[in-house]
């Protein structure tokens, strides 16, 4: 809790400075019929030691992963952030650091943003990426709006294993950008291409996921081979930590890579902010939202870093714009360049591994405790789901007074998956702790 005073004096002070005499002055120029006319309806206030014991009740019932054993994932992860992530986020330069419109004020800001974008071009094999988005689900909503201007279509199609919030903001944002939002159906936990290839004609863009929401692993190059054929724009929602193990969507033919970055080097902050990545082919550079870093020389002929290109409403003319993004996510991109940095392309695929191994672990030992895998005959990453039995929700509130989170119910998204729980392992998990999952599992299926 921050102290700020704020005296009798004080206010006089400020009230003075700005030519007024007295509170009442300042709202003089609003007119008494938009007025309320009475006090907040509020309760009263409260002493500084009642507001802080209050705002720590508060906070007392959130449960975060260090008071309970998560298995949580369906797009927020429960990664090793280390400690080198905090400490450069920390630095003031970094920390305070505001849209850097002026170059020569800076250069520490603008390397950050440039160095950002060329890590995220290496893990997606892509040519060009945007200073980043605010989410993983506003930057799908982007590349349909590239999608649009870059084939003249209007139809964007979507897998069902897509993440249902992604999806969902898709569809929000496409009455405003005159979209037509057309879903293809999940058949055995994935994707079929030809599905996919029926639905993408006369489409803008297709856009799928890898690993899609069920953990399942797409059959990614048949998917992207599939809308270019129709002349659509082949777009990979895809984890970036999976990309140690998994090939990058540009080296299979995909136009756009997009994703939430939050597992690489983000804490979960029990929902956000986090970051998102947009990644194009060269040719879609100028259709791209927010900003783009470049690097050039000053006239002394010393490197320097520039915005190069800002598609934003605010710096062209409005109907030329692609983007209405703001400050963008920069501290949190940071955040991903320095874990990407730490780990290294060898550390990515060793995290990698890792998952896969424990998620393999986590999935025996499930179904030897008479757990059946929803889609047993596909192959996952790091998530599965299982069915428990009996209605997840009730196995959830089970488990998590044992102090255990099992998993995401699938029923909140998908018909006929009511016993259905979405299991994610990451390389936190240990042995010790998938054993304990699959006891508190059994025990409360068996409720």
């Amino acid at each position: 809790m921050r102290y700020v005073a704020l005296t009798d004096a004080d206010r006089d002070q400020m009230l003075a400075a700005v030519g007024v005499e007295s509170l009442e002055d300042l709202f003089r120029d609003i007119p008494p019929g938009v007025r309320l006319g009475r006090p907040l309806a509020l309760e009263p206030a409260l002493a500084e030691q009642e507001i802080a014991t209050h705002l720590g009740e508060l906070a007392g019932r959130n449960a975060h992963s260090g008071v309970e054993l998560s298995f949580l994932g369906a797009g927020i992860y429960d990664h090793y952030v280390p400690a080198v992530v905090d400490t450069i986020l920390s630095r003031g330069e970094f920390l305070t650091a505001y849209t850097p419109y002026q170059p020569e004020m800076s250069q520490g800001v603008l390397q950050a943003i440039f160095e950002y974008q060329t890590a995220i071009c290496e893990l997606t094999g892509m040519d060009v990426s945007n200073a980043s988005g605010y989410d993983g689900t506003t930057v799908a909503a982007d590349a349909c709006f590239v999608a649009k201007h870059a084939t003249g279509r209007s139809k964007v199609v979507v897998c069902e294993t897509v993440n249902p919030q992604v999806r969902q903001v898709v569809k929000t944002y496409a009455p405003g950008f005159g979209l037509e939002i057309v879903e293809v159906p999940y058949d055995g936990g994935t994707t079929d291409p030809e599905r996919v290839a029926e639905a993408a004609v006369d489409a803008a863009a297709v856009i799928f996921q890898q690993p899609n929401f069920f953990g399942c692993l797409e059959p990614a190059p048949d998917l992207a081979a599939a809308a270019n054929e129709a002349g659509a724009l082949p777009v990979a929602h895809v984890d970036p930590v999976s990309l140690g193990v998994l090939e990058a969507p540009g080296r299979y033919g995909c136009a756009l890579a997009i994703g939430e970055g939050q597992g690489a080097g983000n804490a979960m902050s029990f929902g956000g902010p986090h970051y998102g990545f947009l990644a194009s082919r060269l040719e879609h550079i100028r259709r791209m939202p927010g900003r783009i870093v470049g690097e050039t020389t000053d006239l002394a002929g010393d490197r320097g870093y520039v915005l190069t290109l800002s598609t934003r409403e605010q710096h062209i003319r409005r109907e030329k714009a692609t983007s209405n993004i703001t400050t963008n996510q920069t501290l949190l991109a940071l955040g991903g360049l320095v874990y990407l940095s730490w780990l290294g392309p060898q550390g990515l695929r060793e995290l990698g591994e890792t998952c896969m191994a424990l998620a393999g672990y986590a999935r025996s030992a499930l179904a030897a405790a008479g757990f059946e895998a929803v889609f047993s005959e596909k192959a996952t990453f790091k998530e599965f789901a299982v069915r428990v039995g009996r209605p997840a929700g009730d196995v959830i509130r089970a488990a998590r007074e044992r102090g255990v989170h099992p998993g995401y119910r699938l029923g909140r998204d998908y018909a006929g998956l009511d016993d259905a729980l979405l299991v994610a392992v990451t390389e936190k998990r240990s042995k010790a702790d998938i054993d304990r999952l699959v006891e508190v599992l059994s025990e409360a299926a068996a409720r």
